[in-house]
């Protein structure tokens, strides 16, 4: 189709843990949950955007921003448990989302794979508080400053240019109330 981008990236890369502990990465696009196959999604990330802003989270107790996201629940689906996370950590409703791609990260109990997803949100309404109490506080930044916030190499800075690319085309085919 006119428009379309096609994605083949794969970028191997390490991250170092909070524990200090340095840890292989495999990051790879997809553009669908049928690309995953029969893999197990334990996480999912989602960089959201409300209109031109990129929504981040604070992790209190793990003392750091990230874009929202967390654990997925047993019988749920990628798609809905990226749908979920938002709604809990930041109030917001996903309007759009897609995927950026998938990472493998090879922990000592094991291979753990999580997904990246661009998603389009409006709030709810204000955000008071993570139901887990695992976030503390949202903000909607500028992406170009999301250095400023966290910092995951190569890989975070493809997967932020990939999310900006989607969202353009996303911005295009969601029509804002």
């Amino acid at each position: 189709p006119t428009g379309s981008i096609i994605y083949s990236m794969e970028i191997k890369s390490t991250l170092t843990h909070r524990s200090g502990k340095i840890l292989e990465v495999v990051y790879r696009d997809i553009e669908s949950e049928e690309e995953l196959g029969d893999k197990k999604i334990s996480a999912v990330h989602a960089y959201c955007f409300y209109e031109d802003k990129l929504i981040i989270v604070y992790a209190e107790n793990k003392g750091y921003w990230t874009p929202a996201g967390g654990g997925v629940e047993e019988g749920e689906n990628v798609h809905d448990a990226v749908a979920r996370e938002v709604k809990e950590e930041t109030n917001m409703r996903v309007l759009a989302q897609r995927f950026i791609g998938y990472q493998d990260i090879s922990e000592p109990q094991g291979i753990v794979s999580q997904t990246r997803s661009v998603c389009l949100v409006e709030p709810y309404g204000p955000f008071i508080s993570d139901p887990d109490g695992d976030i503390t506080e949202i903000k909607l930044i500028d992406p170009k400053d999301i250095k400023q916030y966290f910092d995951w190499g190569v890989v975070g800075e493809y997967i932020m240019q990939r999310a900006l690319q989607i969202k353009a085309q996303m911005d295009l085919e969601v029509d804002y109330v």
